[in-house]
């Protein structure tokens, strides 16, 4: 079976200094930070992926948030083009780390914005938000560089949240999942389910019956457990204070 790798990269020692954009300010504790971060690892090391972490990068306060700097499609990495001009310097190291992967690599370019937050992939569907970090001329780029590989790019809207998966993820059987207050449109799905919790419209899956939930979702967590999923819980509080989420803190290589 081939190996299943997962980019993370540890919290900058600036972390506190990250951006908020809609909701307010808090104090974030960098140690604890820290700690949650080693136990998240650890969780997506017990569910069968090998963690290769990025350089830290203690200048570039949000760069713990590496699902931003880029998108897999299979053996293709695609790097993102940031909305926010201060994360700009995150995806050196990240082009250093999928390139000796051994990864065909691509990236948006400017004048084109694109955050890896804002690519939801369902089966071959790519649902992209267009909102505050992610234009319309990013969206057109990653379409074109989608197209001949066979995956349909639909732009939705995103103006209650940061990014899509802000709001919206998927389950393994291809279920979206949502907060319905933050969710622009959620008739945009085949099959949309509604989470109690805004944190428990995000999962990262583990595999086809495993996926990791922040902890503050517990009925969330319940609810999916009902459907019959293996639910692992994470503190991640700290980043939830700088807009952060599950699924914003690692990239699947699969």
């Amino acid at each position: 079976m081939r190996k299943k790798y997962v980019l993370v990269r540890r919290p900058a020692e600036s972390l506190a200094e990250g951006i908020v954009t809609h909701i307010d300010r808090e104090s974030v504790d960098v140690d604890l930070a820290e700690e949650q971060w080693e136990a998240y690892v650890a969780a997506l090391s017990g569910g069968g992926w090998e963690p290769i972490e990025v350089p830290v990068a203690d200048d570039l306060p949000d760069s713990v948030f590496v699902e931003d700097a880029v998108v897999m499609f299979g053996a293709l990495a695609v790097l993102a083009s940031p909305g926010a001009e201060s994360r700009e310097g995150e995806i050196a190291a990240v082009e250093e780390s999928v390139r000796a992967l051994g990864l065909e690599v691509t990236r948006i370019e400017k004048p084109g914005t694109l955050d890896g937050g804002d690519v939801l992939k369902v089966g071959m569907t790519v649902f992209v938000g267009k909102g505050g970090r992610t234009n319309a001329e990013g969206i057109r780029q990653l379409r074109k560089i989608l197209a001949p590989r066979g995956y349909s790019v639909v732009a939705v809207p995103v103006t209650k949240a940061l990014h899509l998966k802000s709001t919206v993820t998927a389950l393994p059987d291809g279920t979206v999942i949502g907060y319905r207050p933050l969710v622009d449109d959620p008739f945009v799905y085949d099959r949309f389910l509604e989470m109690p919790e805004p944190s428990g419209a995000h999962v990262v899956v583990l595999s086809d019956d495993t996926v990791l939930v922040a902890a503050s979702a517990p009925e969330s967590v319940r609810l999916i457990e009902g459907l019959g999923y293996r639910v692992i819980a994470v503190d991640i509080s700290e980043f939830e204070k700088l807009e952060g989420c599950v699924t914003c803190l690692s990239v699947r290589v699969r």
